[in-house]
């Protein structure tokens, strides 16, 4: 709960809370491993990454809306940080998202349904990369609000695997 609650204050003393926002949300999953099994297996810590790539995207793509009233009022995202690049830096956030989530399927021996849902999301981060192309706010907004179809597509991708065995 205290990280969730710091999350705000973050951007008055760091470029990266999008990052911290990320590593926030993604804390329960190497703590439910460690509950559940005493450990933290490979796979746990790859999910951990790229829950926090995914949320550093999604938060970023937000802070892009922002930016503008960020700067007048001296808070800090990473969409600042990142400037003119922000776009290029987003799609490397994304590249390396679409890896982890590759390596999470070897890890755990997923198969073609995972990696169809894996597939539709990396076509969903580029439909995010064509709506934030001009950076316009609207569309960047637009681009935030439709992330949840890329975990869905992952989501259904890993139900649909385990049902076909």
């Amino acid at each position: 709960l205290l990280l969730a609650a710091s999350y705000p204050f973050m951007k008055r003393y760091t470029y990266l809370p999008q990052v911290y926002l990320g590593a926030t949300f993604g804390w329960a999953i190497p703590m439910a491993f460690a509950a559940q099994t005493g450990a933290v297996p490979r796979v746990g810590w790859l999910l951990f990454i790229g829950n926090v790539l995914w949320a550093s995207v999604y938060d970023t793509i937000y802070a892009m809306v922002d930016r503008e009233d960020d700067l007048h009022i001296g808070v800090k995202s990473t969409a600042i940080l990142f400037g003119d690049a922000d776009r290029f830096l987003i799609g490397v956030l994304q590249a390396l998202l679409i890896l982890d989530l590759v390596l999470v399927g070897r890890v755990a021996g997923l198969g073609a349904w995972y990696y169809a849902g894996v597939a539709g999301a990396a076509a969903l981060a580029s439909y995010h990369q064509y709506l934030i192309r001009d950076r316009d706010p609207q569309q960047c907004f637009r681009a935030f609000l439709h992330n949840h179809w890329l975990g869905m597509v992952v989501f259904a991708g890993i139900v649909v695997d385990y049902l076909s065995r």
